[in-house]
C-alpha cells in the first residue's frame, strides 16, 4: 500500500488489486490549502475510485464535488454529507451514505465508519453528521484513519477485527489531538507506523516535528510527518 500526501488532512492510499490499482483519496481538501499549493496540487491533481470524507469542515470537503464530478468516483461519507453531495450535483449512484459502527463492502475490501471526538458543519452551515473515522482492511492489509478527532477509548475497539500496518492521526494540537495525545492513541491501537496529518497548515496547528518525532521514537514508535507529495509505502 502506497499513501501520497496532499498536505493538511487530503491523502491517498492506492490498494494494489490483481484487478488492477484501487486509488482511494481523503478529505479532498486542495484549493484554498497552502500546502498543495506549494507543492502544485490542485483538484485536477488526484485520481480516485473512492473518496472518503470524514466530516463537513471545508478543509476537508472543500473539493470532494469537483473531484467526484471528474473522477466519476464513489464518495463514502456519513448520511448527511452524502445529501449534500446529491444537492450539489452528485449523482446516487456515485454515493455510498453511512453512519457510526456500519461497515461497507466494495471488491477491494471493506471500510467501517467509527466514531470520532469532533464537530462537523459542512460549508453551507447545515449538518454534516456525526464527525468519523475510517477502517479500511483490504487483502494486503488493514489501516485506519482517525479523521478529525481528540483521544477517545473507542479507539481500542479498532483492533478487534484484526491488526493495522499502520494509522493516520492528527497531531497539530488546538483543534485536534496533538503529538501527547495521538501517541497515546497510537498506543491504544497498538500500532507502531503513524502518519501525522492536521499539522503545519496554518500558525494555530503549528508544532515542533523534530520533538513530536522523538516522542515517538522514545515510545518505539514511528512518526511520519511528510510534505506535499511525498509518498509512503506500507
Amino acid at each position: 500500500m502506497n499513501l501520497t500526501y496532499f498536505g493538511h488532512s487530503c491523502f491517498s492510499v492506492t490498494l494494489p488489486e490483481d484487478t488492477g490499482d484501487v486509488s482511494l483519496l481523503f478529505d479532498p481538501f486542495l484549493t484554498s490549502n497552502p500546502k498543495a499549493h506549494a507543492a502544485d496540487f490542485d483538484a485536477y491533481s488526484p485520481d480516485a475510485h473512492f473518496v472518503l470524507i470524514s466530516h463537513g469542515h471545508f478543509d476537508h470537503i472543500e473539493d470532494a464535488v469537483g473531484i467526484l464530478l471528474r473522477t466519476g468516483a464513489t464518495a463514502v461519507a456519513s448520511y448527511e454529507i452524502c445529501e449534500w453531495l446529491h444537492k450539489h450535483g452528485i449523482p446516487m449512484s456515485q454515493l455510498h451514505h453511512m453512519n457510526i459502527g456500519g461497515t461497507a463492502r466494495f471488491e477491494f475490501g471493506t471500510v467501517q465508519m467509527v466514531n470520532a471526538v469532533h464537530s462537523s458543519t459542512l460549508p453551507d452551515g447545515s449538518s454534516g453528521g456525526s464527525a468519523a473515522g475510517f477502517v479500511v482492511r483490504s487483502s494486503k492489509g488493514a489501516f485506519y484513519y482517525a479523521g478529525d478527532t481528540g483521544l477517545t477509548l473507542d479507539m481500542q475497539l479498532i483492533l478487534r477485527n484484526g491488526p493495522l500496518k499502520f494509522a493516520v492521526f492528527p497531531v497539530g494540537d488546538t483543534l485536534t489531538m496533538g503529538p501527547e495525545d495521538a501517541l497515546e492513541a497510537a498506543r491504544l491501537v497498538k500500532c507502531g507506523e503513524i502518519v501525522g496529518v492536521h499539522f503545519d497548515t496554518w500558525p494555530n496547528i503549528t508544532i515542533d516535528q523534530n520533538e513530536a518525532k522523538a516522542l515517538f521514537k522514545f515510545a518505539g514508535k514511528n512518526l511520519h510527518l511528510l510534505g506535499a507529495g511525498e509518498t509512503i509505502a506500507f
